[in-house]
């Protein structure tokens, strides 16, 4: 039989029941509702369950709705997201929010052509709120999905590539359940973060077992192929923590085409060859802000790793030896007591700044 047929019965015969019988409570998985999918679906990029669960649960709190969501601010939205990184899904969830109140009167879209018009809807966002909000006949391909799919048809092309995307995705649709597409999206998605991993995978209780020719082969874990990454550049920064005689700490706002755009944080930037990270404080803050500073005391070394790079951010104490804060490269500026700093958004690096200043 082929392949894709035997998956097939298997998929209706084991896994939807596997499923239904040993699926995970989640927050999203009740009440639900295109809004409720939508948020837990962009929470869920890159995010681990048990991490999104309590930001879905904050945010709910603070946004019960579509249109309460679209009336907030995006500093609002931002600091709701706080922490969950990925910021532009935040702004850009932000943005679809206030069309859809706007120009939709408030209805979610509910087909795939309409869905992904929204800004920061790909396919499979689209694909995961049109199959569990609308029951559309829609397959999603995320990082879950293509490890099963890739140990079940012992698929040895780079996973990564464009190709084995247009392949996996036709692998998926050709598997999929009509009518009952979520069930099947979140059935494969359960079984990649639940049973399929990607260590030591338990095969053993796999309700694709008898049908998976990465386990036929003996070496499922050698799926899925990827190519091995190329190296992900270090950079050095300097940031300031500016203090008047007040003691208020000086932050600037990040200017929304940026970077982790619309956030707040402590002044600075990269470090440019032959100079002294405290040359590199003193030259980023008259760039950006217009001053000219005296660079103290040491407060913290933050390490951070994002997608594309890996950062090592020194931070020091600085004051102002002459000129007034203009924003220049910058969206906004403000001086804040330290017992304030909380109340706009931060990246997760600047927070660590906050919390050893705290600590003083």
């Amino acid at each position: 039989m082929d392949q894709t047929k035997k998956i097939k019965r298997a998929v209706k015969s084991h896994l939807l029941p596997w499923f239904s019988a040993n699926q995970r409570s989640m927050p999203w998985r009740s009440n639900r509702t295109p809004y409720r999918v939508w948020i837990s679906e962009l929470m869920l990029q890159q995010t681990r369950v048990d991490q999104a669960t309590p930001y879905f649960h904050r945010f709910m709190k603070r946004f019960p709705s579509l249109k309460s969501l679209a009336a907030a601010s995006q500093e609002d939205v931002l600091k709701q997201w706080e922490g969950l990184g990925y910021y532009s899904r935040a702004r850009n969830l932000h943005k679809a929010a206030q069309i859809v109140q706007t120009d939709l009167k408030g209805r979610f879209p509910s087909t795939a052509e309409e869905i992904i018009k929204l800004p920061g809807i790909g396919s499979y966002t689209a694909a995961a709120i049109g199959s569990l909000a609308f029951n559309l006949d829609l397959a999603v391909l995320d990082g879950n999905v293509i490890r099963v799919l890739t140990r079940l048809f012992a698929y040895g092309t780079d996973s990564r590539s464009s190709l084995a995307k247009k392949e996996l995705q036709q692998l998926a649709d050709d598997l999929l359940v009509k009518g009952d597409a979520g069930n099947f999206n979140e059935a494969m998605m359960e079984l990649g973060a639940t049973i399929c991993l990607p260590k030591n995978p338990d095969c053993a209780v796999c309700p694709f077992v008898r049908c998976c020719l990465g386990k036929q082969f003996g070496e499922p874990t050698r799926f899925p192929v990827k190519a091995p990454k190329k190296k992900v550049p270090h950079i050095i920064v300097g940031a300031a923590v500016v203090t008047d005689d007040e003691g208020k700490v000086l932050i600037a706002q990040r200017r929304d085409q940026d970077m982790l755009g619309g956030l707040w944080e402590f002044p600075g930037g990269k470090q440019e060859n032959n100079e002294t990270i405290q040359e590199c404080i003193a030259r980023e803050l008259e760039e950006e802000l217009g001053i000219k500073t005296d660079i103290g005391d040491f407060l913290v070394t933050v390490k951070h790793a994002y997608s594309h790079f890996t950062m090592e951010l020194h931070t020091y104490f600085a004051t102002i030896s002459s000129g007034t804060p203009r924003a220049i490269e910058c969206k906004d500026f403000q001086w804040l007591d330290v017992s304030s700093l909380r109340k706009v958004p931060y990246s997760k690096a600047d927070l660590k700044i906050i919390d050893e200043l705290e600590k003083q």
